[in-house]
């Protein structure tokens, strides 16, 4: 099967023959039951999370699901854990140790940069923000354990040449981990671009309902081990329900991010047209300084992508915002439904009022007529007064 489209269908579908069924069957357990003494020691010889030993080392349903995720990825192995979030953590953990320094890209998710600011000098790392290959070049060195970036950069949509990332951190023997969850397995090729560990927040996308949360780390056995371990250590498992529900959202990935992809496309841009956008952060458009590294890194755009608008007071922001009737106000996206919310950058996060000039807005673009959501969207933005026209 070398079509991921094909892949999508029948992957992760090996235990469903026993039930007779199309879809592998629900298995939940929190023991596993073993026949003899013999078998119960075989079990703490096999690799964690890929082997029946107990409830937190995973059932048939969890591991269906990784099994499905690495082939996908076209990598070794997959890790499942509760969240996108608790994945993050779980990498940057088991690479952080007294006297290690971790490199981060500036533009990296919220949650992330917070976990790094917060926690890894409790344990004894140090953390380095970095916004270009210069700056990561000049921190590179025999300390450093990790460098982990996301492309696009949440919310700034930045891109970074992943292929020099990987040259450089690979001629100091560093790994690099990548949140890649905006592209999912069939538009973002991470470990074919030179990534060592790709993570994605499964809660999105490859769940594509809103009702999951879920983790997937993938990677070569070697380049998980630590991480694995930690996993291990830490709890840092997924649900079987959860799995189940993974796998299910899988079957409809291709289908979904295809539709998504062309709604983003005709929404951002009719959007290029409207006097009260200033700008729109989107590499899969031909004008964004990014799109030259997202055409060579990317087969695909997804639905989230960031607008500034023109100079608009709270009260106009808050009425564009209010009178929005088929974009949900919430701080997620990948499911089936479009959503919006403020992009805030991380140094404005404190602040009680944004200032006028340059406020952001997050558009995740879900399943609906593309054409019903540009007239959403036009309601609402006549709450702005368009003072001048938009700068590209």
């Amino acid at each position: 099967m070398s079509k991921k489209t094909t892949q999508l269908v029948h992957l992760g579908r090996a235990s469903a023959d026993a039930a007779n069924a199309v879809n592998p069957p629900l298995v939940r357990a929190s023991t596993t039951i073993f026949s003899t003494l013999a078998e119960f020691k075989n079990s703490y010889k096999g690799v964690t999370f890929e082997t029946p030993r107990y409830g937190r080392s995973g059932t048939s349903t969890v591991f269906e699901l990784q099994t499905a995720m690495a082939a996908l990825c076209e990598t070794e192995s997959c890790i499942a854990t509760s969240s996108g979030l608790s994945a993050v953590a779980a990498v940057i953990g088991a690479h952080s140790a007294p006297g290690k320094r971790i490199l981060v890209q500036d533009c990296v998710y919220g949650p992330t940069r917070v976990l790094a600011e917060k926690e890894l000098d409790k344990l004894g790392s140090e953390v380095v923000f970095f916004d270009t290959l210069d700056a990561l070049e000049s921190h590179l060195d025999e300390r450093t354990a990790l460098v982990f970036i996301e492309v696009p950069g949440s919310l700034t949509m930045d891109m970074i040449d992943v292929e020099a990332v990987c040259k450089l951190a690979k001629h100091y023997s560093v790994p690099v981990a990548c949140d890649s969850s905006w592209g999912t397995p069939l538009f973002f090729d991470a470990h074919g671009l030179g990534i060592n560990i790709s993570i994605h927040a499964a809660t999105k996308y490859i769940g594509g309902h809103s009702d999951i949360m879920l983790g997937l780390i993938t990677g070569s056995y070697d380049d998980l081990s630590s991480t694995r371990d930690w996993c291990a250590h830490y709890g840092s498992t997924a649900a079987p329900d959860v799995c189940w529900l993974g796998l299910r959202g899988l079957r409809t990935l291709d289908v979904r991010m295809r539709r998504h992809e062309e709604n983003a496309r005709h929404v951002a841009q009719w959007l290029q047209g409207q006097p009260q956008i200033k700008k729109i952060l989107n590499p899969a458009l031909d004008d964004d300084p990014g799109h030259e590294l997202w055409k060579r890194q990317f087969t695909g755009g997804a639905g989230p992508f960031t607008i500034e608008l023109v100079a608009c007071s709270e009260e106009e922001f808050a009425k564009l915002i209010d009178s929005l009737s088929l974009f949900g106000l919430g701080t997620s996206w990948g499911g089936f439904e479009s959503l919006v919310m403020p992009a805030i950058p991380h140094h404005l996060r404190a602040l009680d009022v944004l200032p006028n000039e340059g406020r952001l807005l997050r558009l995740h673009i879900g399943l609906e007529h593309s054409e019903d959501l540009c007239a959403d969207i036009g309601k609402a933005l006549a709450h702005i007064s368009a003072t001048r026209p938009m700068q590209n």
